[in-house]
Order: structure tokens, then C-alpha cells, then sequence
């Protein structure tokens, strides 16, 4: 069995380049209240966001990148063989594979709640839709949507497993899916140009981690 060598931190920013929507489970939803709000920290009641939404998006920027995919087009990957599955983990059982990637919830950085205190901003802003009628032209459906400002920073930490017979593989597809996600798209609507982030400040152990 594979021997665990160390365990590398990444660390940087996330920069919230347009409205950014992770959505929340509206239970109800009284007069007056959003339909669609973004996801929130209990405690604090600034929006975050969950290692979840990070590893699942880099995941599958990853397995289309490789022309991986599952039976089930809605699940990841399970073949528990291919290089995606070694690093972000599988359920399949046959599998020895430890997962090598350990993503941390992103909470939003101090700079940006100084900022927002400073300038009196709040941190999510509501942006009403529609659908247009094709034949009539004329504006439907409307939708009220929660979003994070552009412009906020969220200090996210990635946890990487390194073992003895690894040779960068893990590091190496971390690297790529980090920078296809900049390039992508985080969170919902991404094709009405929601999402758009980029990585700032990334280290790894303390050093520079250059992504391009």
C-alpha cells in the first residue's frame, strides 16, 4: 500500500469577478423573501463558499478535459482507474485509491468584510429575470436572484495528500483544474454570465504556485 510522504496546503484568494450564485434551499418562501438566495454562514450571515462546489465544479472540468464520463451523466466518475479518480477520490470498490485533494469551505476574507463595513455595501445584491416570449416579445417568468458582489475575495484552502508513488500526478491535475475553472465558471447560470472568478495569492507550502 502506498505510504503518505507529507501533506501539502494550497492557499489563496478568490476573486468574485461577476454576481456569483451558490444557491441556498429556500424552505418556503415567505412574502417578501428571495426565491433564490445564495448560501450563507450561519454565523456570521456573510455568503461562502462550500469545498463542495469547488471540488465538484473542478472535477468535472477535469473528466470532460480527459473525455471521462460515468453511466450516470448526473454522477462523477467511479472507474476508480483513471487519473481523475486517484486524485479527487471514487466509490468504487474494487478501488485501494486514498483521495489525494481535501477542499476547505471558502469563507469570505477580512479585507472584504473591511471593505464592505468601510464603504457600507452589502455583501450579496438581487438581480430580477425574466424569460422573453419568442413570439410575443414580451417579458415573462420573472425571478428574484441573490448574488455576491463582484469585486469580494473569499481565503480558500486545499488540502493535498502526497504519496510515495505519486510523482506530481495529484499536483499537476490540481494545477490544471484550478486554472479551467478560472476560465470557466462557478455556481449557478454561468451562461447569463454569472461566476466568473480568479485564483489571486496562491501558495503551496508557503511558496509561489503559478498556475499558468
Amino acid at each position: 500500500m502506498a505510504q503518505l510522504k507529507e501533506i501539502k496546503i494550497v492557499k489563496g484568494k478568490i476573486l468574485v469577478e461577476t454576481g456569483l450564485h451558490i444557491g441556498a434551499n429556500a424552505k418556503g418562501v415567505g412574502i417578501g423573501e428571495l426565491d433564490n438566495p445564495v448560501l450563507k454562514d450561519v454565523r456570521t450571515g456573510f455568503p461562502y463558499i462550500p469545498g463542495s462546489s469547488l471540488k465538484g465544479k473542478i472535477r468535472s472540468l477535469l473528466e470532460l478535459e480527459h473525455g471521462i464520463s460515468s453511466n450516470d451523466k448526473s454522477k462523477p466518475c467511479s472507474c476508480g482507474k483513471c487519473p481523475v479518480c486517484k486524485v479527487f477520490g471514487t466509490t468504487a470498490k474494487e478501488s485501494n485509491e486514498i483521495t489525494r485533494v481535501l477542499f476547505r469551505d471558502a469563507f469570505l476574507s477580512e479585507e472584504s468584510k473591511k471593505e464592505l463595513y468601510d464603504k457600507n455595501l452589502q455583501a450579496t445584491e438581487e438581480k430580477t429575470e425574466n424569460m422573453i416570449n419568442r413570439l410575443g416579445g414580451h417579458a415573462e417568468s420573472p425571478r428574484t436572484m441573490e448574488r455576491v458582489i463582484p469585486g469580494l475575495t473569499f481565503d480558500f484552502e486545499i488540502a493535498l495528500r502526497v504519496f510515495d508513488n505519486d510523482n506530481n500526478v495529484a499536483i499537476d491535475l490540481l494545477k490544471k483544474g484550478l486554472l479551467m475553472l478560472q476560465k470557466d465558471a462557478l455556481g449557478g447560470s454561468v451562461s447569463r454570465g454569472y461566476g466568473k472568478i480568479r485564483f489571486e495569492n496562491v501558495s503551496i507550502n508557503g511558496q509561489p504556485f503559478k498556475l499558468e
